[in-house]
């Protein structure tokens, strides 16, 4: 049995494995996908101490030489479920179970879909949901972005040095994204705004061609040309199969504060799942310490 099992291995997960091997601690670390979360999607990261301006799967990159550093190996798995046991907790996995004497959640949260006619049809063939992931393909082409938080605004700077023209959908009037962003938006000449509109349908043939815009105010439909479409509208909590030990809020994140403790004594929360008003890079990662932190004090009381 291990001190303290951690499932997701993004900036919350793999800074909570190092805090907690630097206090002695054996660590369990469980990633049901790739290394870095959201983290790995982001074209630019200028707000982490240290980097100035650096890449998001660079920064992951650096962040796992850390945790290896630390003696921790990666297990890629999915836990699916975490139960109480006498001495501490059973996790649940696809493939094999874990026991640990306390539990850090940093999951993180997937990209939310727009819900429209088409975007399933097409995921893969034009919808995609990582502009840094799959860009290139569109070099020298039409792409969209929907959405207006920072994420969105990133996308279409990064499309914008690869394709001819992008469009930048947005529902509302102005953007939520930081004011950095939305001038150097302002600034590139190939990015084209459509605010006021929502994607009512992606329409393509064997691959996406275009999207119908519909206008919030009017109602009044038009349709946009474009070779692929890239969607932004935010993060969504992937927490259900949690809701058996620990409390989530009415969006599915899990109830924790600042010191990352939940509803159930041993286990944490940290990073994107747990309820916030703000979720960056920097304050997954200051979660995942104040998790470690947490287990660190919850097992030399406890166990």
């Amino acid at each position: 049995m291990k001190d303290v099992a951690i499932i997701g291995a993004g900036a919350a997960g793999m800074t909570a494995a190092i805090y907690a091997r630097q206090a002695s601690l054996s660590v369990t670390l469980i990633e049901g996908y790739v290394c870095g979360g959201q983290m790995i999607g982001a074209p630019f990261v200028e707000n982490y101490p240290g980097y100035g301006s650096v890449s998001g799967s660079e920064l992951s990159v650096k962040m796992l030489e850390d945790v290896e550093r630390s003696g921790i190996k990666i297990t890629y798995d999915t836990v699916m479920k975490i139960s109480k046991e006498e001495n501490g907790f059973l996790l649940s996995g696809k493939t094999e179970d874990y026991r640990a004497r306390s539990a850090i959640i940093a999951n993180g949260a997937s990209r939310r879909k727009l819900g429209c006619l088409g975007e399933g049809e097409f995921f893969g063939k034009g919808v995609s949901y990582c502009a840094v992931c799959d860009g290139g393909l569109y070099k020298n082409k039409r792409a969209a972005v929907v959405g207006g938080g920072n994420s969105a605004l990133e996308d279409a700077l990064w499309l914008s040095g690869i394709c001819d023209e992008v469009y930048l959908i947005h529902r509302r009037g102005e953007f939520r994204a930081d004011e950095k962003l939305s001038l150097l938006v302002s600034e590139k000449k190939n990015i084209k705004k459509f605010m006021f509109r929502t994607v009512s349908e992606i329409i393509g043939d064997d691959r996406v061609t275009g999207a119908r815009l519909e206008d919030v105010e009017s109602g009044k439909l038009e349709t946009v040309e474009c070779d692929g479409i890239f969607i932004a509208i935010g993060l969504k909590p992937e927490n259900k199969r949690f809701e058996d030990i620990v409390e989530l809020d009415h969006y599915g994140y899990i109830r924790a504060g600042e010191d990352c403790l939940t509803s159930h004594s041993g286990i944490f929360a940290a990073g994107d799942t747990r309820s916030k008003s703000f979720r960056q890079i920097v304050t997954a990662a200051a979660d995942g310490a104040a998790a470690a932190r947490g287990a660190v004090e919850y097992i030399r009381s406890n166990c």
